[in-house]
């Protein structure tokens, strides 16, 4: 048998119907689940929702074996808002090349039929360019607009010329009002050597725009980079910050030893701002990432009020296998009518939903533990449980 014998027409046929089938089909959410959050079956978005023509030359002239020239590797790591009725996503679209792009796709449940819009969104560069952008944190302000901070990836000038792996780190901002038009600002300036996961705080604080930073030393390590920290800067034409404070602060053995980081913006509860944000460990097998949340006071939000112990979200079956594996990474989530929708992308390749609500969240932050920090602690937070459970056991 020929296996690579197949018409034009046929082939496109059969990929048209297979790319029908896969945007429109249902998302089925998983039976068992913890109580904070269900899981869905499926992902929402996969390299292979993308639009056939953004892949294929689509002329048979041009193109008659119908070839993928410009593949897509994954469709990860998305900004979150809900705009103008529908629940909208700003992907990290990575083609075959290993450059990153923007590209948005909408969804009017929020759990499947999501489907991409226009083509990637052009950015404007600076006059230092970027050479890769990627993990978008979106924020609608209350100064009247939507803003998309993101990490913005050059070679590190001072590195030798065999040396074609270091990377600076900066945070890039762009403006909008429609998703469609996009205005650059300069990168934020802050003290530290490398800036990662910045996000900015929805609402001014003292009449400042305040921002999440994780100051680290270099690309991939913390170094002396604590934690999260908080900062404020005078406007955000040309934000400068001139000091961070950390306020979650990385600690040993426990998820976020190597590493942490904000997520999405935090959302506004009556109980307290909601924050989700990631936590990395080294491990055996290299670095896990997983999902914790904490809250922080409405009227101070760099104050942490309340931190569960533990992930939220960890990656599990299938979600541990991918480009990055054993990841877990969230940079958008969206709250609508009280049901909170968590965007999450497991090992860097594919974009999942978990959805909760405002009650189940505070509820779990309010009321979980924190870390014990010790074995001898955590022990005790189970003895203590099963101690209170004792009058409610069912005989069999």
């Amino acid at each position: 048998m020929n296996y690579l014998n197949e018409s034009f027409e046929n082939r496109l046929k059969k990929l048209e119907g297979v790319h029908h089938d896969l945007v429109t089909s249902k998302n089925i959410a998983e039976d068992t689940w913890n109580g904070i959050y269900r899981r869905f079956n499926n992902p929402v978005l996969t390299r292979a929702h993308a639009p056939l023509h953004w892949r294929f030359d689509l002329s048979k002239d041009r193109n008659p074996l119908l070839l993928e020239h410009l593949g897509v590797n994954a469709v990860f790591n998305p900004g979150a808002i809900y705009h103008d009725g529908k629940f909208v996503l700003v992907t990290r679209f990575e083609g075959n090349d290993r450059k990153s792009t923007f590209a948005l796709a909408e969804s009017e449940s929020g759990v499947d039929g999501f489907t991409f819009k226009g083509g990637p969104l052009i950015i404007p560069e600076t006059d230092d360019p970027d050479t890769n952008i990627y993990d978008m944190r979106l924020t609608r302000h209350e100064d009247g607009n939507i803003y998309g901070v993101f990490c913005t990836e050059r070679r590190d000038p001072s590195a030798p010329a065999h040396d074609t792996s270091s990377s600076i780190a900066q945070a890039g901002i762009v403006r909008t009002r429609d998703l469609i038009n996009w205005e650059r600002l300069p990168d934020l300036k802050t003290n530290a050597p490398q800036q990662r996961n910045v996000v900015l705080h929805p609402e001014f604080v003292d009449g400042k725009y305040a921002w999440y930073t994780r100051p680290q030393d270099d690309f991939i390590e913390a170094g002396r980079g604590g934690g999260i920290g908080w900062a404020l800067s005078e406007d955000i034409d040309g934000a400068v910050i001139n000091e961070e404070t950390i306020i979650d602060e990385r600690i040993y053995h426990t998820i976020k030893e190597a590493k942490n980081g904000q997520g999405p913006a935090p959302i506004r509860t009556e109980a307290g701002w909601l924050h989700l944000v990631h936590g990395v460990r080294p491990t055996a097998a290299g670095l896990r990432y997983v999902l914790y949340m904490f809250m922080t006071s409405l009227k101070e939000p760099w104050k942490i009020t309340h931190a569960p112990g533990g992930h939220l979200i960890a990656p599990q079956q299938g979600e541990r296998i991918g480009d990055v594996s054993n990841v877990v990474f969230s940079n958008g989530w969206i709250e609508h009518q009280g049901t909170i929708y968590i965007y999450y992308a497991s090992s860097d390749t594919r974009i999942h939903v978990a959805v909760s609500s405002v009650d189940r969240l505070v509820d779990y932050c309010m009321k979980t533990p924190p870390d014990g920090l010790t074995a001898h602690g955590s022990a005790e937070q189970r003895r203590e449980l099963i101690e209170q459970n004792k009058p409610f056991l069912r005989k069999h």
